[in-house]
């Protein structure tokens, strides 16, 4: 068990990729803070992982004292903090005609500015472990989709971020800083999100090789296993690095032209 006894914060953790990070790092030893925004999906969680293993706090990122306030939980309940993985995000669709400055910044707030806080407010009782922070970007942080404009600006940020913090925590402090970038993975708001869309419920049964050229998009475990190997002793020294993780290149890609595209939504 590579995680035994530390305390780990995950945020966004009541679904998806949140819960299954969360889940492998009780898995591995660890006590957790689960952060999210639904009480009932909280209660579930913590139940499921168990109350000696985690405890929540249903609260806005966004709203002030919240990061501190995880930290303190951390403290109070499992004694300190040894890792914090930023994955709680604002996903969502904008384009150039519909992004104007005041939905920027709230995307930025939630998906760059508060990752940040979160690591302002942790570093005192990181540094004393010398823990490890994992934040969770995207794959569209390169350049992403045209509706995807306000989305993948926010999480070429944090991925800058993360290449800086990663090179100064580490020599003045001894923290690792690494991001984990998912493709497309199927959680339960992605599932819901493309039946609002218009697609059938079982849509991702069948995807065009396009676009899953196993056959499948990944699943939220899939991406937890990295993301824990960020939390565990085993990278060393490591950090400042941004690892995508898909199941095609994300650069100098030639998919099939003959293939045909998901239904239109």
């Amino acid at each position: 068990m590579k995680l035994k006894d530390q305390a780990i914060i995950v945020t966004g953790s009541c679904t998806g990729i949140g819960k299954a990070i969360a889940k492998l790092c009780v898995d591995e030893g660890a006590k957790v803070v689960i952060n999210g925004l639904e009480a009932d999906l909280a209660a579930e969680t913590v139940a499921e992982l168990g109350p000696d293993n985690a405890v929540s706090l249903v609260r806005d990122l966004t709203e002030e004292g919240c990061p501190e306030e995880l930290v303190a939980l951390a403290k109070e309940k499992f004694g300190g903090l040894h890792g914090v993985v930023n994955n709680a995000a604002f996903v969502t669709w904008s384009d150039v005609d519909s992004t104007d400055r005041d939905y920027f910044r709230q995307v930025l707030e939630v998906n760059t500015i508060v990752p940040l806080a979160l690591i302002q407010a942790a570093l005192p009782e990181l540094s004393k472990t010398s823990g490890s922070i994992v934040n969770i970007g995207s794959v569209n942080a390169h350049c992403g989709e045209p509706t995807l404009l306000a989305y993948s600006a926010s999480k070429g940020a944090l991925m800058t971020l993360t290449r800086n913090l990663g090179d100064a925590l580490m020599q003045n402090h001894g923290i690792r800083v690494n991001q984990v970038n998912p493709g497309w993975v199927l959680t339960e708001n992605e599932a819901k999100r493309k039946q609002e869309h218009g697609l059938r419920q079982d849509w991702y049964a069948d995807l065009p090789r396009k676009f899953a050229p196993s056959g499948r998009i990944l699943w939220p475990r899939e991406i937890a296993t990295t993301v824990v190997h960020f939390l565990t002793p085993d990278p060393g020294p490591v950090s400042g690095q941004v690892v995508d993780l898909e199941q095609y290149p994300m650069i100098g890609r030639n998919p099939p032209k003959d293939d045909s595209t998901l239904p239109a939504e």
